[in-house]
């Protein structure tokens, strides 16, 4: 369509460009152009650390080995997200929809790069507009209830990021639990199999402040997921009254009976909220 925003899809921790797959398709089916990136320290930008391929497997090494993606910054990520959005847009402003802690990088983008961003919305996503690091809210009472923590086979501080090891069976079910509740079960062990081992803990770590005079005036939408145990509802709502707080018009608040991952549940659900946020920010290119 003419004058039609392109739409550009972040992923989470540990995901990669592949979650969204569904969402392109189904984007597809409806005349929408979209294209998934990675982040820094994610999908084809990743590194593993060498112990998850040692074998025999030693779990002391794997917990202790400092990461590869050790080094990533939040502004670093929102850098090369802004390069990726540039040439996607062709220097025109997109609509940027973030997943998870992707959220982050979409806020620091929207601030920095206003003129790059038609609109953001964020699915279940970490959106620190308040000068806090998203790492601060992982362990506010909104968040009570979470399993992330639960998952990791590292300490963060000792190796850089927040490490998976999904080769070990017996974490499976956890992970289907905190992340993909109400995905299809064979999908959900596919996607387990695809996750990147570590998240980089600076992404979350690094402090940021947006502004009314530049992020505000942007339109918000966010996606609400109710049966989210890795970023848990209330914390989700938190974020939206925090967006709203230097925000010139109300977040546009869109609730679904989901888990963490809508993009491999519920994807048409989840493409109707996205087509309504295009067509907004549209309307006010």
């Amino acid at each position: 369509m003419e004058n039609t925003a392109p739409i550009v899809l972040v992923h989470g921790f540990w995901h990669g460009t592949w979650c969204w797959s569904s969402v392109i398709e189904e984007l597809a089916s409806r005349g929408l152009a979209a294209v998934a990136v990675d982040l820094e320290g994610h999908g084809l930008n990743s590194r593993a650390p060498a112990a998850r391929w040692g074998r025999p497997f030693d779990p002391a090494g794997y917990a202790t080995e400092p990461s590869p993606s050790a080094a990533v910054t939040l502004s670093g990520a929102t850098e090369l997200l802004a390069e990726r959005v540039r040439r996607i847009g062709r220097g025109e402003p997109c609509l940027v929809v973030a997943h998870s802690m992707g959220g982050a990088v979409a806020t620091a983008l929207a601030e920095r790069f206003p003129e790059l961003v038609a609109g953001v919305v964020y699915v279940a996503a970490f959106a620190p507009t308040a000068g806090l690091p998203a790492s601060a809210y992982i362990t506010m009472p909104e968040n009570t209830g979470t399993m992330v923590g639960d998952q990791l086979a590292a300490d963060p501080m000792a190796v850089g990021a927040l490490r998976f090891d999904t080769g070990d069976s017996t974490r499976h079910a956890a992970l289907v639990e905190t992340f993909y509740g109400d995905v299809p079960a064979e999908v959900a062990a596919a996607a387990i199999s695809l996750l990147s081992s570590d998240a980089p803990a600076g992404m979350a770590a690094e402090p940021f402040t947006a502004t009314a005079a530049r992020y505000g005036r942007l339109p918000h939408t966010y996606v609400v997921c109710e049966q989210d145990y890795a970023i848990r509802p209330d914390l989700q709502r938190r974020f939206i009254r925090e967006i709203d707080a230097i925000s010139a018009e109300p977040t546009t608040v869109v609730t679904l009976d989901a888990s963490h991952s809508p993009f491999l549940s519920q994807p048409a659900a989840l493409v109707d909220a996205i087509e309504k946020a295009q067509y907004a920010a549209d309307r006010t290119r």
